[in-house]
């Protein structure tokens, strides 16, 4: 199984980017969050993968943050969701967002998202309520490291004499 993934972003869409490592293109399937933060065409990128297998396909989807991809397999978890409507989910409504709909029982607020209905906003919140992490998405994310090469671009400007960001 794929689980991370580094190497030369290719092209980048809301919904797809490909990745060459090695001289081989992965097909990714990403959330709209993710196509947001992606550096531009041509840059290093370092994806954490979740790796779908069905009879006919493997699939990849692809994450910047760990916390991402862990909302994204708990949201496949619940009987009915599968990786498409999961990433659906992720690109229209904001992670932390998420959580607290399902926290708060919100049932309004989750069939906002296309593909969700009043079922299936009931057996997310049945089925992850008590799943999901104590503290804020929000905050989960905040707290996530800086990427390879966002480490690299933060030392090379602290060894040109900037102060680096708190």
């Amino acid at each position: 199984m794929i689980a991370h993934l580094r190497g030369r972003l290719l092209i980048k869409h809301p919904n797809q980017a490909i990745v060459e490592t090695n001289g081989d293109g992965y097909d990714v399937t990403i959330s709209v969050p993710t196509f947001s933060d992606l550096p531009a065409a041509g840059s290093e990128v370092a994806l954490h993968i979740h790796t779908h297998v069905r009879e006919d396909v493997i699939a990849l989807y692809g994450f910047l943050r760990p916390a991402e991809k862990q909302l994204f397999e708990r949201l496949i978890s619940v009987s009915g969701i599968g990786p498409k409507l999961a990433i659906t989910i992720l690109s229209g409504m904001p992670a932390d967002e998420i959580v607290n709909a399902i926290r708060g029982n919100d049932l309004v607020k989750l069939t906002r998202v296309p593909g969700i209905g009043k079922k299936t906003a009931e057996r997310m919140v049945l089925e992850l309520r008590d799943k999901l992490p104590k503290e804020a998405f929000g905050e989960i994310a905040a707290a996530a490291t800086a990427s390879p090469v966002e480490e690299d671009v933060l030392s090379a400007l602290v060894n040109l004499g900037y102060q680096r960001p708190l």
